[in-house]
């Protein structure tokens, strides 16, 4: 943890935002600072924010400066700025990895991770969505919750009903006074009523003209650990919301604008309507006659119960939100990893097809190769497990079971090659000629195994150890073990443009970055020479049927998806010219409707069905074969 990078948390406090985003900022920081992780808040300018520092007990030591932004390395940034602007977001995307938390800007698309603490109702789905993410209190009692409301002609009541109106540090709307007041006309059964007023109200005209039976109430550290207090939380779409249902209080709402109207209808919060004509419905509702509404006040109950059982809010919350925000560790492209131009520059843009809890797809607009940023780094090594015990869970056998089969795949591959490869570049019979292979990711040999059989003088790389032993003793071929390109070449004394063959089986989508790959891979043949690889294509029946389920099954360590189509232009920017594309990995019963009666060779429309894909290009993989450019 010593080595990691501090993390930079900006939150929404400009006049205007209220301050609900500042005080979850704050318990952010002070979170990560208690999981001993170095992180800092950034506020922009805004006198009124001092007053809610202050009332949180905000360590001013963990603000930095804008001379501090610029001098300290981020290892990312967590935006809480509800509606980012373009021109912000790419000053803060130039620094580091950027998450965005409850973002609902036009911007929302270009994060490359999002976090939905509160529902959104944006068609750009979230990584994360969880509402006990809130900064929720220890100390409910949830064996006794969702017990405040009981009707006084069943149980009997001891004391009045206790209702809590808060609509946040700024309430600009003024709905809080609006909402105090229609309460208080209609009240005559002694309700106590309290109105929470904020830190950052400019003028508070209801305090110099106080209402009769309200209870006006300065600000509450930690509010959230006194609604079990109260019978009834009146407030809007917002924290304390899904705050209130957590403590099992009923919550009802009124929206200060349209957009909260639309939040609160998505979420299933029960809205009165929007500004003071809302209020004055949510008076009419809670009061006939004025006496209390309970027919109804009993409908509210059972509807935010049902609410915090959907937003997981009726028990310990699952997960705290500096304990995520602290395993982060985001791997994020930069540039594109297929052709290397320059994400969200000018000329170049990219779009996120798909996100889940760990991983964002992009597609790189000038190549079209999707490729993938994670927050953490993919779970899976290179080891003997690999080949063995997830192999066979995947194709019914082990790697070296399989033997025989990937053997004569790898013969066929090499007759395209020689196909390719120019006639004094060709296998001689009497041994006066053998070009050099190299296979990148060779595993346990069976391209290397049949390219020696074919005439080729063989090498192997992958980083498997027992691979690599396997191809070196059993086969008696040249390996080495490592990453390519970082090891290997060197090893052999082997200079640059002197190979004539280079192969990665499945193992392009394996490198983060393909541009060095592609630029070593280049170096290393001969003019002519021959790249061939083979790799998962998105325009599959699989991608075409449903593209974010093809990548929410794909493996968590492929991080370039590649098509047929768009693999070319990538290609050529590299230094190579595609010469023939094979489609391959033809699954008939993976096609919708048909599918179910081509489940295998017998079925009906097995045979139909993949004609119909090899035609039209189909399968779920392919094959390049491309040659190096002689002027590159």
């Amino acid at each position: 943890m010593c080595n990691r990078k501090p993390v930079l948390v900006v939150p929404a406090c400009e006049p205007g935002r209220g301050g609900g985003h500042l005080i979850r900022c704050t318990e952010l920081v002070h979170g990560l600072r208690t999981l001993d992780r170095e992180s800092f808040l950034f506020l922009s300018d805004n006198p009124l924010t001092g007053s809610l520092l202050d009332i949180s007990g905000f360590n001013r030591d963990w603000l930095v400066d804008k001379t501090g932004l610029q001098t300290r390395k981020w290892e990312f940034i967590v935006l809480d700025r509800f509606r980012t602007s373009p021109e912000e977001l790419s000053r803060w995307a130039a620094m580091a990895p950027v998450i965005g938390i409850d973002e609902g800007g036009k911007e929302r698309d270009r994060f490359e991770f999002l976090i939905d603490i509160l529902p959104n109702v944006s068609r750009i789905k979230p990584n994360i969505s969880d509402p006990s993410l809130l900064p929720l209190p220890e100390n409910i009692d949830h064996s006794k919750k969702n017990n405040h409301i009981e009707h006084p002609g069943l149980v009997s009541r001891s004391t009045p009903l206790k209702m809590l109106i808060s609509f946040g540090q700024e309430d600009k709307a003024g709905l809080g006074p609006a909402v105090a007041r229609e309460l208080a006309e209609k009240n005559s059964e002694g309700i106590e009523i309290f109105l929470l007023t904020g830190r950052l109200q400019t003028s508070t005209p209801v305090i110099r003209n106080p209402l009769s039976g309200i209870r006006y109430m300065e600000p509450i550290p930690n509010l959230s650990e006194h609604l079990n207090e109260y019978d009834l939380i009146i407030s809007h779409y917002g924290l304390t919301s899904f705050e209130a249902l957590y403590a099992g209080i009923p919550v009802m709402l009124v929206s200060p604008s349209s957009y909260h109207a639309k939040l609160a209808k998505a979420a299933g919060f029960f809205s009165s309507g929007t500004g003071k004509s809302g209020a004055a419905k949510l008076a009419r509702l809670l009061f006939k006659k004025g006496r209390v509404n309970y027919l109804f006040l009993d409908d509210l109950k059972n509807r935010c119960t049902s609410l915090a059982a959907k937003y997981n809010l009726n028990g310990p919350p699952h997960h705290i939100l500096a304990e995520l925000i602290n395993s982060f560790t985001p791997e994020v492209n930069r540039n594109c990893p297929a052709c290397g131009a320059a994400c969200g520059s000018q000329t170049v843009t990219v779009t996120s097809l798909a996100r889940f809890p760990e991983r964002t797809y992009r597609r790189c607009n000038r190549c079209g190769v999707i490729f993938m940023d994670r927050l953490s780094p993919p779970p899976i090594e290179y080891d003997r497990g690999y080949f063995f015990e997830e192999y066979q869970k995947q194709y019914g056998k082990t790697y070296i079971e399989d033997f025989p089969n990937l053997t004569a795949m790898a013969k066929r591959r090499l007759a395209v090659i020689k196909s390719l490869l120019p006639m004094g570049r060709l296998p001689v019979n009497d041994g006066t000629h053998t070009p050099l292979l190299l296979d990148i990711g060779c595993a346990y040999g069976p391209f290397l195994a049949a390219a020696r059989e074919e005439g080729f003088s063989p090498r192997g790389i992958d980083p498997s150890q027992d691979a690599v032993r396997y191809v070196t003793q059993a086969l008696g071929i040249p390996a080495v073990q490592g990453f390519f390109p970082e090891t290997g070449n060197g090893e052999w004394g082997i200079g640059n443009r002197e190979y004539d063959v280079i192969a990665l089986w499945y193992v392009i989508e394996h490198f983060r970055d393909c541009v060095p790959v592609l630029t070593e891979i280049k170096k290393l043949l001969k003019p002519g020479g021959i790249l061939a690889f083979s790799t998962p294509s998105f325009s599959g029946i699989s991608g075409r049927s449903s593209l974010r389920r093809f990548l929410e099954n794909s493996p968590a360590d492929h991080w370039t998806i590649w098509s047929p189509a768009k693999c070319k232009r990538a290609l050529k920017t590299a230094g190579f010219t595609v010469k023939k594309i094979i489609v391959t990995g033809h699954h008939p019963e993976r096609f919708p409707l048909l599918g179910k009666l081509a489940r295998n060779n017998t079925s009906p429309l097995y045979g139909l069905v993949l004609v119909i894909s090899k035609i039209f290009g189909l399968g779920d993989t392919f094959e390049v074969y491309a040659v190096r450019d002689v002027g590159h």
